[in-house]
Formats: structure tokens, C-alpha cells, sequence
């Protein structure tokens, strides 16, 4: 019920329309809905509410395939809530690879991130280039992988996709992620703050392809690498600085100024990544959005909505923000449990 899950339903029931599709999510965003008349879940044959930490076993049953979206999701939340972290993504990820193998499951998906390579000079970096994360987030991913790789066999086949940064539309927007915010602030105040010296590298994957990679993940065969497979999913065509992504927000959307903090200390975050593998073995699941596109995407979705905000990185469209005023309302205690 968060910023993947509504573009992932919308493809599956395309690409997989007798299939039943069962969600579990704790809600903590279900209100953050962005311009839409319809609630995404509606998509799903059932929506279970719950932790992901506390996720009953009976609920796995008779289901031939997890994708697990679920994670404390960015480095801001990381930051705040660094044990709780570890314990949602590494803890209860694998825990729920371990309950959904004995329950016979045959298909994991598990939603990783080329945050994984961290601070990487000297060109992209493929599968077997060395990892580095800097992060609570990217170790929690790591963690996981290595231990999902102990229980992938012919019986229980894993796939970890190692995302590029995510951005576009969907029915529960993010601003807090970096294309994303850029668009925010060109469609609200025609203006663009980069809050880096606008150096650093990001690969980058529109949400509706991160889908299609999910659902490739669903059907690929068993030799299109093995009974484990760590890929990085994305498009070599998408690797960029993120001053050119500002740049090139501004070449779409007329009359915006960017302003770039040239004195930011050197973000340690910056690594191109190599998505060759990808291609290769999923030749017919490309992503098809082009930063053009997915910058249309964005501010038509932003415009429909009349979004005017220029405070937005203080908004319930930022998920760290959500989470906070979750906690000073005393929604959620410090471990992130909902209270009553």
C-alpha cells in the first residue's frame, strides 16, 4: 500500500489476468493517496492488514509466489529508525522467505536496490563488482540477499532485483526521491533546489518498469540464472548526474530556474550501474519509459492534482514526514507498531 504496490497490481492484472492477488501491508501510508478517485487495493482479490514482522504463516498458504515490496524504504527513515529497520527489512524479510518456502511457495521476489554499490568510482558496476552500502537501507538489503541466497533451491526459486532509484507517478506518490522532488518543485514554485553539488551519479527506473521487471521475476525460467539470482534491474540508458536530471526537468517544463548548492559537501552516495544482464536475460521486459516520458508523467500527475505546495518536502508526500507525524501523534510507538 505504498508507492510500488498500486503500479505493480495495475500490471499484473494486465499481464496476469486469472491470477489471485493477495496483499498484506500495516498501512502506514494507505492515506497518502495522490490524485486518484479509486482506492488502488480495489485492484486486489483481498488486502490482510498487519505487520510484517508478525505476518501468520496460515496466510502463505496454497500461494505459488512473494513479492515482498515491504522495507522501511529510504535513507532519511533508515537514519531515524535504525533498528527498526534492520529488524523490517533484514529480520522479517528473511523470516518471511523461510515461512513462505516451508509453505511450499515456489517464486520470491524480493525488492533490493543498487544502493548496494554505495560510494563506486571508475564506471558502472555489474553483479560482481564489489558492494559497498553506506546505508541502514542498503545493508538491510544486502543482509537479506546473502541469507535468501542459503535458502533458494529448485523448489523455491529467488530472484533479488537490485533497483535503480525510483521515480513517476503513482496512485501513492513519493516527492523524497530525487527526480521526483525535482519535478515537485519545478510544477509548484518553477523552481528546482539541488540540495548536492549536483554531482553525483544515480541510475534511475520509472515505477511502472520497475513492474514489469517484478513480473518477468515472476515467470523467468529457472536457467535465466539459477535457483538465486542478485540482478540489477534498470537500463543502462538511465544512469545520470543529478545535475543533468535538474537540467533536464527544466528543458520540459518551461520557465523553471535551478539552483544548485555548489558548496554541499560531496555526497558519498554516487555509482553508475551496469544493467546488461538484465537485458540479456530479460530481452522482452525492458524498461520502456524514457526520462522525457517519466518527467511528463510526473507533471501531469502533479498538475492534475492542482499541487501547488512549495513547503512539499515537508508534506505527507515525504515518508519519513508520515512516519514522524505518526509518531508525535502517538500513533506508533518508537519501534514503529501501531498503538490501540
Amino acid at each position: 500500500m505504498g508507492y510500488v504496490g498500486p503500479r505493480l497490481l495495475e500490471r499484473l492484472r494486465m499481464s496476469i489476468p486469472e491470477s489471485v492477488l493477495i496483499g498484506y501491508d500495516t498501512g502506514y501510508f494507505a492515506h497518502c493517496l495522490t490524485g486518484e478517485n479509486i482506492f488502488p487495493e480495489c485492484r486486489l482479490d483481498m488486502q490482510h492488514y498487519g505487520d510484517v514482522r508478525d505476518l501468520p504463516p496460515d496466510l502463505l498458504s496454497n500461494l505459488d509466489a512473494v513479492i515482498h515490496l515491504a522495507a522501511i524504504s529510504n535513507d532519511p527513515m533508515g537514519d531515524r529508525f535504525k533498528d527498526v529497520t534492520n529488524d523490517i527489512n533484514y529480520k522479517a524479510s528473511v523470516n518471511l522467505a523461510r515461512m513462505a518456502k516451508e509453505a511450499g511457495v515456489s517464486r520470491f521476489v524480493f525488492a533490493s536496490s543498487c544502493s548496494v554499490y554505495g560510494f563506486a568510482e571508475g564506471g558502472a558496476r555489474n553483479e560482481q563488482a564489489p558492494l559497498n552500502p553506506l546505508t541502514a537501507y542498503a545493508k538491510s538489503k544486502i543482509q537479506t540477499e546473502e541469507d535468501l541466497k542459503l535458502l533458494a533451491d529448485e523448489n523455491f526459486v529467488v530472484t533479488s532485483l537490485r533497483f535503480a532509484t525510483a521515480c513517476g507517478s503513482s496512485d501513492r506518490m513519493r516527492l523524497d526521491l530525487v527526480l521526483n522532488d525535482f519535478v515537485a518543485g519545478a510544477v509548484a514554485a518553477r523552481e528546482i533546489t539541488v540540495l548536492s553539488d549536483g554531482t553525483p551519479w544515480r541510475p534511475l527506473i520509472h515505477v511502472k518498469d520497475m513492474a514489469i521487471a517484478m513480473d518477468w521475476a515472476l515467470k523467468r525460467p529457472d536457467a535465466a540464472g539459477g535457483v538465486f539470482l542478485a540482478l540489477n534491474a534498470g537500463s543502462n540508458n538511465w544512469n545520470y548526474q543529478v545535475r543533468d536530471l535538474a537540467e533536464a526537468v527544466a528543458g520540459v517544463i518551461p520557465g523553471v530556474k535551478v539552483s544548485i548548492n555548489k558548496d554541499a559537501p560531496a555526497d558519498k552516495r554516487s555509482y553508475q550501474v551496469d544493467f546488461s544482464l538484465y537485458e540479456q536475460l530479460a530481452p522482452d521486459y525492458q524498461p520502456l519509459m524514457s526520462l522525457k516520458t517519466a518527467i511528463e508523467d510526473l507533471a501531469e500527475r502533479l498538475e492534475s492534482m492542482r499541487f501547488s505546495d512549495r513547503d512539499f518536502r515537508n508534506s505527507r508526500l515525504v515518508r519519513l514526514k508520515v512516519l514522524s507525524e505518526h509518531r508525535e501523534q502517538k500513533r506508533l510507538d518508537s519501534q514503529l507498531y501501531w498503538q490501540g
